[in-house]
């Protein structure tokens, strides 16, 4: 379906802390981390799918059908590509709507349920968080008309909204790894829009079990099985979170003593969630409860063509990863920047 791989460079094994803050089955392979005792795999080839311009350092992706998307923590662009064209389109300019900075990214299909009702999910929404600008930015997913601006108020030393979920139920939540709290645009905000609007805290994670620390903190986030909870991802402690969607309660999912340490972006595939974990350059599979209470830790994958992997979307039974190179600011990161395609 797509390219050869191109060389790309092997995962530096020291690679420095987070600067910017996301076919056959693969080949067993010997295990690469302590997650579990279970078997790592290592595809030999991987498609490729070329970002366009320097200083990408992407980061966010999410699919709709054969299209998806990628966000640019450099200067805030968000890219289009289509499976099979090996080369990525500029969709919303960098800088443009206040979006010098763009993370992690979702996109709501109005054909998703399949009926014409005019409800807020039979409407195209791409959803972007805006990292240390604390702003999220609703588009149509078709025309790249700005729908809404939401803004959590807090300054740049105090927020990087990283993730976003779009729920079944239209609502959006978005996760902030350095102030904690779970952010939430109800679904009639997300239809409607907003200029300027303010973000909703739904979660303060203060005297919950999800205890804030050094570094990076909630990253990435799904919504369970069962559509009663969101699972997010503790980056710096390699923990995973569960939150109940109406009593709000907080609580840590069951891995049998398993971590997933530098977590990233999150993508749930039926009852397996693909955690991605940026500096170790792995995807880790988790087999997860259908109520997201517990889970149990199945295998790594990697690839030669992951460069600081820090996010994932399933598609056709294949990963598209984005290489965001992260290690490589303020150095030589390797150009033009990718996205890797391998079979699930």
């Amino acid at each position: 379906m797509n390219r050869t791989a191109l060389s790309l460079p092997a995962l530096a094994a020291t690679a420095l802390l987070l600067a910017a803050c996301g076919s056959s089955d693969p080949q067993p392979a010997a295990a690469s981390s302590s997650t579990s005792p279970s078997t790592s795999g290592a595809a030999n080839s991987a498609g490729v799918y070329t970002l366009p311009g320097p200083g990408v350092f992407p980061e966010g992706i999410t699919a709709d059908d054969n299209t998806f998307y990628v966000t640019s923590t450099g200067d805030g662009a968000v890219f289009k590509g289509t499976l099979g064209t090996p080369d990525m389109q500029v969709f919303l300019p960098g800088g443009a709507d206040g979006r010098t900075g763009a993370a992690g990214i979702d996109v709501s299909d109005a054909d998703d349920n399949g009926d014409d009702s005019g409800d807020v999910d039979d409407v195209n929404r791409l959803v972007i968080a805006g990292g240390a600008t604390g702003k999220v930015w609703i588009y149509d997913s078709i025309s790249g008309a700005l729908v809404g601006t939401f803004t959590n108020g807090l300054g740049a030393d105090a927020t990087f909204l990283n993730d976003v979920a779009i729920a079944d139920n239209g609502d959006v939540f978005v996760t902030d790894s350095r102030s904690p709290a779970l952010f939430r645009i109800p679904a009639e905000q997300v239809k409607s829009g907003a200029q300027d609007g303010p973000l909703e805290t739904f979660v303060n994670f203060t005297g919950s079990p999800f205890v804030y620390g050094e570094g990076f903190n909630a990253n990435g986030i799904i919504e369970a099985d069962d559509d009663n909870a969101l699972i997010v991802g503790q980056s710096n402690t390699g923990n995973l979170y569960r939150v109940d969607r109406q009593s709000k309660d907080v609580t840590q999912v069951d891995l049998g003593g398993a971590t997933v340490m530098n977590a990233d972006g999150l993508e749930l595939d039926d009852d397996t969630l693909y955690v991605v974990r940026n500096r170790d350059g792995v995807i880790t599979k988790v087999d997860l409860s259908e109520d997201g209470r517990s889970g149990r830790v199945l295998a790594d994958i990697t690839d030669p063509s992951f460069a600081y992997p820090t996010t994932v979307a399933v598609t056709e039974d294949r990963l598209l990863v984005v290489n965001s190179q992260f290690d490589k600011r303020g150095g030589e990161p390797v150009e033009p920047f990718t996205v890797s395609s391998i079979p699930e």
